[in-house]
């Protein structure tokens, strides 16, 4: 069974389609198979590893995409992931066992036009199709919105981790204690929900410093953070072993240049070669996750 993670904060802007794409990336080169599950309406996963001639397609018609899975029949999860995504301009597959659920800016209407039944929630749809194909994968990693909204909680429901992303500030540390409060409430109202051998709902069991700038001080915020996991681990709201990294992602430059280039930035020329660089930082994120199980 693969691990599944959901990569989420109440707070928006703290780098987490950065963190879950590269993340994704290096876990590959580590040879792990994973699928990288886009359900943040603003696409931004999607288009980057897609790059925008492919993304276009799916974004005009809706059909390919996680909007699909609710607004057109005929569409399962396994029909829509995209195979190897990581392509080179000649259309070759330069990174082999990265996959994605690619969304469109269509799944925006899964919040106010899509009709579900009662007796089988739009969470529990997804989580059944996720079962048909988890077992290709070695991870299944959920890019979630800010928010647990009907996108977040199909990742929220299917996941058995939570990872929250976080900057070195104030409002990160808010993000993360909202973020703690809304999933006990979802969990309390999906519980009904949850069949035998789907184990406990998924709990914050990481923070991830990320975008640091140079010459930043982030000690003091790192303090306050860890006081605010102490509290919540004691009052049983996050996982057991929930922890703030010791890998930490610094803020550089060609993290924007990998996108526009549609590359993770351990493919992005000679910062893939340097032995103390972002792609560096990422390397070690994903052995740290890697290791990071219930056993530890």
């Amino acid at each position: 069974m693969p691990r599944k993670i959901c990569f989420i904060n109440y707070k928006g802007g703290v780098g987490k389609t950065s963190l879950i794409v590269n993340t994704a990336a290096s876990l590959v080169q580590k040879g792990k198979r994973v699928l990288l599950v886009d359900l943040d309406t603003q696409s931004n996963a999607s288009i980057w590893l897609m790059r925008l001639d492919r993304w276009n397609k799916l974004n005009v018609t809706g059909k390919g995409s996680i909007y699909s899975l609710f607004f057109q029949s005929d569409d399962k999860l396994k029909d829509i992931i995209v195979k190897d995504v990581v392509e080179d301009k000649a259309g070759a597959s330069i990174l082999p066992g990265l996959d994605i659920a690619p969304t469109t800016f269509n799944l925006v209407d899964l919040e106010s036009e899509y009709d579900e039944a009662e007796s089988k929630p739009h969470y529990l749809t997804f989580y059944e199709q996720i079962k048909e194909i988890e077992n290709d994968y070695d991870y299944i990693l959920f890019d979630c919105p800010p928010n647990i909204l009907k996108a977040s909680q199909l990742g929220v429901f299917s996941a058995n981790e939570i990872y929250v992303p976080a900057n070195p500030d104030a409002l990160s540390l808010i993000g993360f204690t909202l973020l703690v409060e809304k999933l006990l409430l979802f969990h309390k109202r999906s519980a009904s929900f949850r069949q035998s051998g789907m184990g406990a709902a998924a709990a914050a069991k990481g923070i991830i410093f990320n975008s640091i700038k140079a010459n930043v001080d982030i000690e003091v915020p790192k303090m306050r953070m860890q006081l605010r996991l102490n509290q919540f681990r004691n009052q049983k709201r996050v996982h057991p072993a929930a922890k703030i990294f010791e890998s930490q992602i610094r803020d550089a430059t060609v993290v924007r240049r990998a996108v526009t280039l549609g590359l993770p930035v351990g493919l992005v020329g000679q910062v893939a070669q340097e032995e103390d660089s972002v792609a560096t930082d990422y390397r070690r994120l994903a052995t740290e996750i890697d290791r990071h199980t219930d056993m530890i």
